[in-house]
């Protein structure tokens, strides 16, 4: 049954939004996502075991074609290599981090930090779409505009023109990653060139605590340099 609305937003000490819902009359607290750095080549398996453990996960996939001169196989390539997304109590991390497959949950120093919800929901929007999508390099400050259209109409992202038509890039700020999907020229609204990109109407949160985070590079997996919480 889906969420209905948020009710009210509060705070954690890890500078996190705990959110209450409601749902079919009944209140019930939902844990901001985080980032987990898993081990590369292991993200399904820790994504799974997550999942029956009871957490609400979340792994971003593409699909990737290879062809050998018999036959072709289309498989599930993670969007961001080496990492997944949970919903968690960051007080109550230990069977998270004891997962196998799991290194770190993504934050500064010993504190997890949450990764932007608005951030999360567009690329689940994405997902959700059906189009193809493909990692790519990470922009914070582009030609910004609003998809009007289509099946990810409402969101906001950096526009890029490519060849054969235009992308949408989606950033998750934490892990200064992205992602770009292929939309139609005629999605597009009025482009606001040189703006930093939102993901929707609302402007996002900025933890204090990224003020000391290292930045990653672009798609490079887990070898990229960033400050982790255990």
């Amino acid at each position: 049954m889906p969420t209905q609305r948020v009710t009210s937003n509060k705070c954690d000490s890890y500078g996190g939004s705990v959110f209450e819902r409601k749902r079919m009359g009944t209140r019930f607290q939902q844990w901001p996502w985080f980032a987990i750095l898993v081990r590369t080549g292991r993200e399904k398996t820790a994504n799974l075991l997550l999942e029956n453990a009871g957490y609400e996960c979340f792994l971003p996939v593409s699909k990737s074609t290879r062809r050998w001169s018999d036959r072709t196989k289309v498989t599930d390539v993670p969007l961001f290599p080496g990492y997944l997304f949970c919903r968690m109590n960051p007080h109550n991390r230990l069977t998270v981090l004891m997962t196998p497959g799991v290194i770190q949950i993504v934050g500064v120093g010993k504190t997890p930090v949450p990764v932007e919800e608005e951030e999360v929901e567009a690329i689940q929007r994405v997902q959700k779409s059906a189009l193809a999508a493909m990692p790519w390099r990470y922009v914070q400050i582009g030609n910004a505009a609003q998809i009007l259209d289509g099946p990810l109409r409402g969101l906001t992202g950096i526009i890029v023109k490519i060849k054969s038509g235009m992308k949408l890039v989606l950033s998750v700020s934490l892990l200064q990653r992205s992602v770009a999907v292929e939309v139609d020229r005629n999605w597009v609204g009025e482009v606001a060139v040189g703006k930093p990109a939102e993901s929707s109407a609302i402007h996002r949160r900025q933890s204090p605590l990224l003020r000391d985070a290292v930045p990653m590079n672009a798609v490079n997996g887990v070898g990229d340099k960033i400050i982790q919480a255990d």
